[in-house]
């Protein structure tokens, strides 16, 4: 990067924290004096800031494609042999880009959140602002002081040290940006979250304005963890997509409150209820997005997605977390008397009683996952010791809760507030209890023993039905008002019914990973076996030949390549190529393992090692495993069809329908 570019970029991000700090105390100074004009000011300044950090950000990525290595960081994640995509992605591929990038998110989720809002929320604002721009002072100061992606170096190499070879793939395109635009997303329900407890206004208002902010969050949040899952089960060559690694559980915890945090809402929304729930649950969730930065920042976790070894950018990272939760907790402390819900749970039989276990649920879960994975930092520095919490630790907890979680998900939208009798409730779910024996039936029949396998297929069985019950009622309810056919019904129960048609169609993916996830962990088949050129072994309905191992090339890499054919009655349907690559320039080896997928489960070959008379292999059938990938799909449709309900709703209200008899109420 040339001289002007370079001293561009640094303006850009020191102007940028100057007009944050200029942004937090104009708004603070608004809020005290009732003054418009700061407001204005305050809000000005942060679109200035999204301006700045895009400029940054767009410097950087230039810097990276033109192999710029006076730049420490481009150096040291960089060469001239990359490949362009990978000289893209590495612009977040490392700590200083990737709090760069977080930086950006945050100010221009900042500045469409005042665009958005400003008007509507004109008491409320200069809090908002207020926040928002704190959290990004806390943020570009780490950038500017402590993690600087444009620190010169001295003399400038001729070669770049490459990236990271494990990160060279396409999974860095999708996974960090999609998860921090969850992480960050956060963010903005925070903000008005701290706004209404100053204002000590914390009715339904502000849960409102953010509904579709959550739900965007999540949406990201739930599609970052399973690109990250995805990326690893094709990468990694273990044959799973999960191994409770403590960034794994940075990133699920927040999902856990978030998930809490978005069906709590709707009790304030409906009932006036759970206030003080609400805002706990947005403030644990943005605290943990901090924490996880922390874990995954510091160092102190040893992990491929852990890129920062210095413990003062640590030391910040805690502080600034700690801050947070001061304010946030200390807020909630100091306003909990008027946080107080204007109405309490009449029937245990009611869908507000079920969102409280839902949300007593997810909070112990996630306290789990935060003890599980904070545990063996404490011990190590009160003791010296090194402990490690696997999943034999939390499968062993958390299976139970989160099939208990699956059950409260199956029977929650057809529950209605304030309660039904008993005998309607058993009546609402025979079909599903008939279904989910026959599923348990059919699994003893296969000779499942487990108990814990067993109760897992059942309630599967029970929430799929459920949900499709659901989803059929509501089709028959539009057909029988509206009339004409099941597809017409089916499309007018979507338009008019975004919101909880989408939520249900969300359900119904979540079911599907579910299934996904039983089929994949339960009854995986695996196998290592050494093979020579010519032999031959058989997994699952398959046979597998080794037909030759072979040298391959790449721009910046070579390897050796095994060559398997795949049989089925005698007949070849597949060949299949995994691969070894070293990087010359990183001195790094990886594996590519070659995957087989059908409908039934993924067939999956890794090499584990290349010997005189052949290689080492180990192979793997995973039942169902696309399932989870798919139900990914089925929950992003869900998702977008809520989200996208504020629109339809101005579109079609001239024509919508009343509420269908039978269909309980959003």
């Amino acid at each position: 990067m040339d001289g002007a570019f370079r001293e561009l970029a640094g303006f850009a991000l020191t102007l940028a924290l100057g007009l944050s700090l200029f942004a937090a105390a104009q708004a603070i100074a608004a809020g005290l004096g009732h003054r418009p004009a700061r407001v204005l000011a305050a809000r000005n300044a942060l679109w200035a800031v999204a301006g700045l950090l895009t400029l940054a950000f767009a410097l950087l990525i230039r810097a990276f494609v033109l192999s710029d290595f006076s730049l420490a960081y481009v150096a040291q994640n960089a060469n001239h042999d990359l490949p362009l995509l990978y000289k893209i992605t590495a612009a977040w591929g490392a700590h200083e880009g990737s709090l760069l990038l977080w930086a950006w998110y945050l100010s221009l989720m900042s500045a469409l959140a005042l665009w958005l809002h400003g008007r509507g929320h004109p008491l409320s604002m200069p809090w908002i602002i207020a926040t928002l721009a704190l959290i990004q002072v806390g943020f570009l100061a780490l950038i500017v002081f402590l993690s600087n992606p444009f620190a010169t170096l001295s003399p400038v190499p001729a070669e770049g040290r490459d990236l990271n070879p494990l990160l060279q793939d396409p999974g860095l395109a999708f996974h960090p940006p999609v998860l921090y635009l969850g992480y960050v997303g956060f963010a903005v329900p925070f903000a008005f979250a701290v706004a209404a407890m100053i204002r000590r206004h914390v009715g339904a208002e502000w849960v409102t304005a953010v509904r579709r902010w959550v739900l965007f969050s999540w949406t990201a949040l739930t599609s970052g963890i399973i690109f990250g899952g995805f990326w690893a089960y094709y990468e990694l060559g273990w044959g799973g997509y999960w191994a409770w690694d403590p960034v794994e559980n940075a990133s699920l915890m927040p999902w856990l409150t978030g998930t809490a945090l978005m069906h709590s809402m709707m009790a304030q929304e409906k009932r006036r209820m759970f206030r003080l729930w609400n805002v706990f649950l947005v403030v644990s969730t943005f605290l943990l997005t901090l924490l996880g930065t922390f874990l995954v920042r510091s160092g102190v976790l040893t992990s491929v997605h852990a890129f920062a070894v210095d413990p003062g950018r640590g030391t910040y990272i805690l502080v600034f977390m700690a801050l947070a939760m001061l304010a946030g907790y200390g807020l909630l402390i100091l306003r909990a008397e008027s946080i107080e819900s204007e109405a309490g749970i009449e029937a245990p039989l009611s869908r507000e009683a079920g969102f409280l276990a839902n949300n007593v649920l997810f909070l112990v879960a996630a306290l789990i996952v935060v003890l599980g994975t904070l545990a063996p930092l404490a011990v190590e520095v009160i003791t010296g010791d090194r402990i490690s919490v696997g999943a034999p630790y939390f499968n062993k907890v958390m299976v139970p809760l989160m099939l208990a979680v699956l059950l409260l998900m199956a029977m929650g939208p057809s529950v209605p507030w304030r309660g039904m009798p008993g005998p309607r409730f058993v009546a609402q779910f025979r079909l599903p209890l008939a279904l989910a024996l026959g599923t348990v039936l059919l699994a003893l029949a296969f000779g499942t023993r487990d108990a814990l396998t067993l109760a897992a297929i059942a309630i599967t069985g029970f929430a799929a039905a459920a949900t499709l019950a659901d989803l059929g009622r509501a089709v028959a309810a539009r057909r029988k008002l509206a009339g004409g056919g099941w597809a017409r019904a089916a499309a007018t129960a979507l338009s008019q019914g975004r919101r909880r048609m989408g939520g249900l169609v969300v359900h119904l993916g979540i079911v599907v990973i579910a299934a996904g996830m039983i089929g994949s962990g339960l009854f995986q088949q695996a196998l290592t076996v050494h093979m020579p050129p010519g032999a031959a072994t058989r997994i699952h309905d398959v046979t597998l030949t080794l037909r030759g191992i072979e040298d391959i090339e790449g721009p910046n890499w070579v390897g050796r390549r095994a060559v398997f054919s795949v049989s089925r009655g005698g007949e070849v349907v597949a060949m299949m190529t995994p691969a070894n690559r070293f990087y010359t320039r990183r001195g790094m080896a990886t594996t590519e393992t070659a995957i087989r997928s059908e409908l039934a489960g993924d067939l999956y070959i890794f090499v584990g090692g290349e010997t005189e008379g052949g290689i080492v292999a180990q192979i793997y059938w995973n039942p169902l495993v696309g399932w989870v990938w798919a139900g990914w799909m089925v929950v992003l449709a869900g998702a977008l069809l809520s989200l996208s309900e504020r629109v339809a709703r101005r579109r079609s209200a001239p024509s919508a329908l009343p509420q269908a008899e039978g269909v309980p109420a959003e």
